[in-house]
C-alpha cells in the first residue's frame, strides 16, 4: 500500500504545503555546501591573517615563560599577566571567528532559506526508540548518506594523496631548509593541499544541492485528491459557495423589495422587465433606481407596488433602457433624464389631482428614449459594436505605444 501510494504522489507541492512544512522546520539543507564554505572562509581567514595570529601566539608563549618573581607567588599577579595577552589573542582570531559566523549564516541562504523554529529544538521522545533508529540505519536514505560520505571520503583521499605525492619532494626538503624560509614555505604547501581537498568538497556540494532540492520536492509531493481537498480548504466547497451566493442574494432581493413601497413610479415592459424609481428634490441630483428584475422578480415588483398604491406606468423602451443601463441605488443616466422626468411629471400631477382635486393629468405616450439604449432597438447593437471597436483599437494603440517605448 505504501509502495501504491507513493506511486499516487505526482503532484508537486502547492504553496501551502510548502509553508506547512516550513512552520514545522522541514526545509531542504545540504551539509556538504555547509562544510565546503565553513573551510572555504575559515581557511582564507587564517590565510589572511596567520602573521598577526602567529606574532600574538608567539608573545603569549614568550610571556607564559617570562614574569617577575614577585609574579611566580602571587597567582593574581601572574593571572593579570596573562590575562592581556589572553584577550590580545581573541582579538587577532576575532576576523577569522567573523569569517566563521558569515559561513554559518550564509549557507541556509543558499538552500532553503534561514529559519528559526522552536519545535525542531522541543525534544521528540518517538525518536528515540531503538527499533525506529534500527530501521533509520537501513533506510534508503541512510544508503544514500553513506554513499555519498564514502565517495567524499575517496575523492578527498585521493586528491590528498596526488597532492602530497606531487610535493614529496618539496616536503622532504623542508627538514634541510633555512628557518627562516621554511615556515613560509611549509605554509604555501600547506595552503595549497587544502585548496585542493575544498576544491574536491565544492564539486560535492555543486551536486548535493540540486540533489537535496529535488529529494526535498520529492519528499513533499501530494496525491491529486490530496491537491483537490487543499483547495477546497481554501477556496470552499463549490456547493457551499454556491448557497452562499444564492442566500445573499435573497438577502439582497429582499432588501430590494422593501424599497418598492418607498417608490415614487414602476417603469413595465409591461411583462418582462420592471424598475422602481424614486425621486426627490432636496436629496438626490438624479432620480434613483431603488429595485429593477425580469420576469418573475418584475411580478413580484408589479404586485408590491399595486399593494402599496406606487404608480405604475407602462413604457417598454424605457423600462428597458433603464433595466440594461442603471444600476440599483444608481441615478438613472443623463441621457434618460428627459424620458423619466416626463414620467415623474404625470406621477407627480396624478398624485396632487388624488390629493386637491382639479383637472385630470394626461398620460404620456411615446416616451422618447435614444435608440443606442434600448436593447432591442439596431441601434443599439451597432453603437455596442462601434464601442468594442473602439476600446479594441485604444488597447491596440496602447500597446503600439509600450512596445516602441521598450
Amino acid at each position: 500500500m505504501a509502495g501504491e501510494s507513493d506511486l499516487d504522489r505526482t503532484e508537486a507541492a502547492t504553496s501551502k504545503q510548502l509553508e506547512k512544512a516550513r512552520d514545522q522546520g522541514d526545509i531542504p539543507r545540504s551539509r556538504e555546501t555547509a562544510t565546503c564554505l565553513v573551510l572555504l572562509l575559515g581557511g582564507a581567514g587564517v590565510w589572511m591573517f596567520s602573521g598577526r595570529l602567529a606574532d600574538t601566539l608567539r608573545r603569549l608563549m614568550v610571556a607564559s615563560f617570562t614574569f617577575e618573581r614577585e609574579q611566580a607567588f602571587d597567582p593574581a599577579l601572574l593571572s593579570g599577566h596573562l590575562a592581556g595577552y589572553c584577550v590580545d589573542v581573541l582579538i587577532a582570531m576575532a576576523p577569522i571567528a567573523g569569517l566563521l559566523l558569515i559561513a554559518i549564516f550564509a549557507t541556509p541562504m543558499i538552500l532553503g532559506g534561514f529559519l528559526f523554529n522552536m519545535e525542531t529544538i522541543v525534544p521528540k521522545f518517538g525518536k528515540m526508540n531503538p527499533i525506529n533508529g534500527i530501521a533509520n540505519m537501513f533506510s534508503l536514505n541512510s544508503l544514500v548518506e553513506l554513499g555519498k560520505a564514502s565517495a567524499k571520503a575517496v575523492m578527498v583521499g585521493t586528491v590528498a594523496w596526488l597532492v602530497i605525492s606531487n610535493e614529496m619532494d618539496a616536503m622532504m626538503g623542508l627538514g634541510v631548509e633555512a628557518l627562516s624560509t621554511s615556515p613560509a614555505h611549509m605554509g604555501a604547501l600547506i595552503w595549497h593541499a587544502f585548496l585542493a581537498m575544498v576544491s574536491v568538497l565544492a564539486v560535492i556540494a555543486a551536486i548535493d544541492v540540486p540533489y537535496q532540492a529535488w529529494k526535498y520536492a520529492k519528499k513533499l509531493k501530494m496525491t491529486k485528491e490530496e491537491v483537490k481537498q487543499e483547495h477546497k480548504e481554501s477556496e470552499g466547497d463549490p456547493r457551499v459557495k454556491g448557497k452562499i451566493r444564492q442566500l445573499q442574494r435573497a438577502m439582497a432581493r429582499r432588501r430590494m423589495m422593501a424599497e418598492v413601497p418607498k417608490a415614487d413610479v414602476v417603469v413595465t415592459n409591461p411583462t418582462h422587465y420592471a424598475v422602481a424609481l424614486k425621486y426627490s428634490e432636496f436629496s438626490m441630483g438624479a432620480p434613483k433606481v431603488v429595485a429593477k428584475g425580469s420576469d418573475a422578480v418584475a411580478v413580484r415588483i408589479r404586485e408590491l407596488a399595486q399593494e402599496h398604491g406606487v404608480a405604475i406606468m407602462e413604457a417598454p423602451p424605457l423600462a428597458r433602457a433603464l433595466h440594461f443601463h442603471a444600476d440599483i441605488g444608481d441615478e438613472i443616466p443623463e441621457s434618460l433624464y428627459t424620458a423619466v422626468a416626463e414620467v415623474l411629471a404625470y406621477v407627480f400631477q396624478l398624485r396632487a389631482f388624488k390629493t386637491t382635486g382639479g383637472a385630470y393629468p394626461d398620460r404620456p405616450h411615446d416616451i422618447s428614449v435614444p435608440r443606442e439604449l434600448d436593447p432591442l432597438d439596431p441601434a443599439y447593437a451597432a453603437a455596442r459594436a462601434r464601442k468594442i471597436a473602439a476600446a479594441a483599437a485604444a488597447a491596440a494603440s496602447r500597446a503600439a505605444q509600450h512596445s516602441g517605448s521598450a
